[in-house]
């Protein structure tokens, strides 16, 4: 394992030398860093966004969660986890509650089971069962409700409070790890994992990428001190662009992941999932389902429901490209080549 870690204006950046393991990485002055984000009033009657400085952006997707319904044209629920039905997704949005001004994704308890809702924008298409005979080993592509390259993905979100489950809010691309070239198949990137919030108080962001298998790798994801407003708001981020990605939580720069960068579209994940049942072997879950799903985590017997993963909002935003004004003395130059 090689890997060099640089920190500058406390800063970290990962560059990588060759194949490396999971590390990660423990960010613990998070609390003592300046706002750098600036609020921003988007949408009329809606919380604000908090946008990175320096840049021009754009609004081009969002849900604000008002409505009565989930809206399908927007949200699809993910039901199968490599190729077989996953008992921890609950089915047909089942769990996910309106309330007119937020999305609430439940944990649902069936008898000595958990499950809860899994939403995303797009699909992963090794998730897929095999529908044929022949050797393809996926079904039927599901067309994608929304795919995009590069931008601002933000979301505002309450966390749950108990433990033995966990919410994500993420991105994938429908084939990653599918090229030994990352850059054109996608890049995994967590924008924020809370799976060590109740135990350790940490949130986690970072990238993965190489798929799933032996040729995997995950390492530099950030883990911070989880903080929320007085309401219990968090806000979590990341600026995607052909320079790299940089990850926010609260206003506040977590850290950044330059290489690989994903250069292909990808989906939105909203998602939460109760722990235990992927957890068989040591391999991440990969031959699980194979021949049976794990237990759930003894701490989901614990849970006084209901208990929620509840979000304000999902935005997206496009970087607009600025008009670079020329300097005084180009301007003094071109009048004297007239």
């Amino acid at each position: 394992m090689t890997k060099k870690l640089s920190i500058i204006a406390g800063v970290i950046t990962t560059t990588v030398f060759a194949n490396v393991c999971s590390a990660l990485v423990e960010i613990d002055n998070i609390k003592t860093r300046p706002v750098v984000q600036i609020p921003t009033k988007v949408l009329k009657d809606e919380a604000p966004s908090y946008l990175p400085a320096g840049k021009k952006w754009k609004l081009v997707w969002h849900d604000e969660f008002n409505g009565k319904e989930i809206d399908k044209t927007k949200w699809m629920c993910r039901e199968s986890f490599w190729g077989q039905d996953f008992p921890a997704f609950a089915h047909n949005y089942e769990g996910v509650e309106m309330t007119g001004k937020t999305v609430r994704l439940h944990l649902l308890r069936k008898g000595n089971d958990f499950c809860s809702p899994h939403l995303q924008t797009g699909s992963l298409t090794y998730d897929i069962p095999k529908d044929t005979k022949g050797f393809w080993p996926f079904g039927k592509m599901r067309k994608p409700l929304f795919m995009h390259k590069y931008g601002y993905y933000e979301i505002r979100c309450k966390q749950p409070k108990y433990g033995g489950w966990h919410s994500a809010f993420w991105l994938q691309a429908p084939g990653v790890g599918s090229n030994p070239d990352a850059s054109v198949c996608g890049v995994e990137t967590d924008i924020m994992e809370n799976y060590r919030q109740h135990n350790h108080g940490k949130i986690i962001a970072g990238n993965g990428w190489g798929g799933y298998g032996k040729d995997s790798k995950w390492f530099g994801h950030f883990s911070w001190d989880y903080e929320a407003d007085k309401d219990g708001w968090c806000y979590y981020g990341v600026d995607w662009s052909p320079k790299g990605y940089t990850f926010y939580a609260n206003g506040k720069k977590i850290g950044e992941q330059n290489s690989p960068v994903s250069n292909v579209e990808q989906f939105v994940l909203v998602s939460t999932e109760p722990g235990g049942y992927r957890k068989v072997g040591n391999d991440g879950g990969l031959s699980a389902g194979r021949r049976t799903w794990g237990k759930p985590d003894p701490r989901l017997f614990d849970a006084v429901l209901p208990d929620f993963f509840e979000v304000d909002f999902v935005r997206v935003y496009d970087e607009v490209p600025q008009e670079l004004k020329p300097t005084k003395k180009q301007i003094k130059r071109q009048k004297k080549f007239k």
